[in-house]
């Protein structure tokens, strides 16, 4: 049974923070802990943090606060490398960091209230929220989004699952200022009942399984996706998908997300596809003439007559251009005129480790004919569909690297992606980097003789073996060959995180090549 939370929030104002005992689960090393504390101390609060990582592994975070002058750190108290129940059966208020499951755990049962730092943004801000939740394509799309808005004349803020806490510019925003938050399903099961959630435009990305190993069954999962749309009003906007699932990915009863999502929603309807839509459907739809040149079209309430709103976009592949069709969209939708989404959008370049281009090398000039490698970092890729989808975004064999640690995912759609087709290959070689995912990915490869190396237990290993290659003779390279990194996994037992892991990468590849 999911936690359904007390409706609203355990402070009534800001100003209600002031000398509460709180205590801060997970202080992290990704900004979110940071953020929460400094907003706790900053309005009179006794903060008390916790976290099972030690004062040695949290050093980065723990300076940053205390390097921060404008704190009254003598209200804090750190108990590092565990927790105890005192701690939260004895504090007004606990938050919560999302990652942590509030069901069986002894700690969060003892708290008074819990709160998180997206309740207390929501509780706080008069701000109209812009909200997208989904599987494949958070990130790109809410930061395409706001590139857009910002582009377009607006001040608007971004945050939530993107590392942002919405606590770090809480105090800039206004009935003015749109704040676009990227939700993941644990952000958006902690609003479970407080009905604080009420976005003037929620928009659900393509669903495909992703944290099996944390709900064990899809119907969770999206139960908790289905709280974007909760309390939104006959006055707010929905955005779907409305083309298929991929196959075994729908719903057990049959039907799709997409129309279940449209079925549930109080709000406007509009829909996304990669193709068409019904005449009586609003949204937008992906089309392209005899010459293959691509449009993005669209109706809304109150503009029926289709507009192009996107055409020529920067970033490459098929889902990188629905990501920004949907911010498209959304840009339709506030108000922005299509001329000016196509300009602004068309020249957006991405974001940092989603298909992003960061070095170019020269292979060694004594050997004639050698041409430059291009590397992309796809390492916000931590599902299989969306290290199948890079492989494909560039309209020719690449080098891929993949793998890492599983989280209850089918690989079956990248090693399917990756067989040859007839005598065509997927790639010009891949490489595997180790982990329980790519344990499950080696049997699908061998069973479709697929090729490939590894998997290497880091990345330095892997990246050197891939430099002697491009440097054998037996290896030619072609004008402006590709190196692309998605792992389509987790990697936590080698990176803290997706970001640390593409960081790491950039890293490795600049000083190796």
């Amino acid at each position: 049974m999911a936690h359904v939370y007390p409706e609203g929030c355990f402070f009534n104002s800001i100003n209600d923070i002031n000398g509460k005992h709180i205590t801060v689960m997970g202080l992290g090393l990704n900004g979110g802990g940071e953020a929460v504390v400094k907003f706790l101390l900053r309005h009179g609060a006794y903060v008390t943090v916790t976290d099972m990582k030690t004062e040695q592994q949290l050093k980065p975070t723990i300076d940053s606060i205390s390097m921060d002058k404008s704190l009254d750190t003598e209200k804090l108290t750190y108990v590092l490398g565990g927790h105890r129940i005192e701690d939260f059966r004895d504090a007004d208020c606990v938050i919560k960091n999302p990652g942590v499951k509030i069901e069986g755990n002894k700690f969060l049962q003892a708290a008074n209230a819990i709160e998180t730092d997206i309740s207390l943004f929501l509780k706080f801000s008069k701000a109209p929220v812009i909200a997208i939740t989904g599987s494949k394509g958070k990130s790109s799309t809410v930061s395409a989004i706001h590139y857009g808005l910002e582009q377009a004349g607006f001040k608007s803020f971004l945050g939530g699952n993107i590392t942002v806490s919405p606590l770090t510019f809480l105090d800039e925003t206004s009935e003015d200022t749109p704040v676009i938050l990227e939700l993941s399903s644990w952000q958006l099961a902690d609003l479970r009942g407080r009905k604080l959630l009420k976005p003037k435009i929620a928009l659900i990305t393509k669903i495909v399984p992703d944290h099996q190993n944390w709900y064990g069954n899809m119907k969770d999962y999206v139960d908790d996706k289905k709280l974007i749309y909760a309390d939104q009003t006959g006055d707010d906007f929905t955005i779907v998908d409305a083309d298929k699932d991929a196959v075994g990915t729908g719903p057990a009863e049959g039907g799709t997300w997409g129309k279940i999502f449209a079925g549930e929603t109080k709000a406007h309807v509009l829909y996304y596809s990669q193709t068409s839509l019904d005449d009586s459907q609003y949204g937008a739809w992906q089309s392209f003439d005899d010459e293959n040149n691509f449009s993005l079209m669209a109706r809304i309430p109150g503009k029926p007559e289709p507009q192009k709103i996107l055409g020529l976009v920067s970033v490459p592949g098929q889902h990188m251009r629905s990501n920004v069709s949907n911010a498209a969209l959304v840009l339709y939708v506030m108000g922005v005129e299509p001329s000016k989404i196509c300009s602004i959008l068309g020249s957006w370049n991405g974001i940092p480790h989603r298909l992003q281009f960061f070095h170019s090398w020269n292979a060694p000039s004594k050997t004639p004919g050698r041409a430059a490698v291009r590397f992309y970092n796809d390492s916000c890729s931590t599902v299989p569909e969306a290290a199948a989808a890079a492989v494909q975004s560039f309209g020719k064999p690449v080098t891929f690297i993949t793998g890492g640690t599983d989280k209850g995912l089918d690989f079956a759609p990248l090693a399917q992606v990756l067989k040859s087709d007839g005598s065509i290959p997927s790639t010009k070689g891949l490489y595997l980097l180790g982990g329980t995912g790519t344990d499950k990915l080696l049997p699908l490869l061998d069973k479709e003789s697929i090729k490939y190396k590894g998997p290497f237990s880091s990345l330095e290993k892997l990246l050197g073996e891939l430099k002697n290659d491009f440097c054998s003779d037996a290896n030619p390279l072609e004008d402006s060959d590709t190196v692309v990194f998605s792992p389509g996994a987790t990697s936590f037992g080698m990176f803290t995180n997706e970001f640390d892991r593409g960081n790491k990468f950039m890293e490795a590849v600049k000083r190796i090549f």
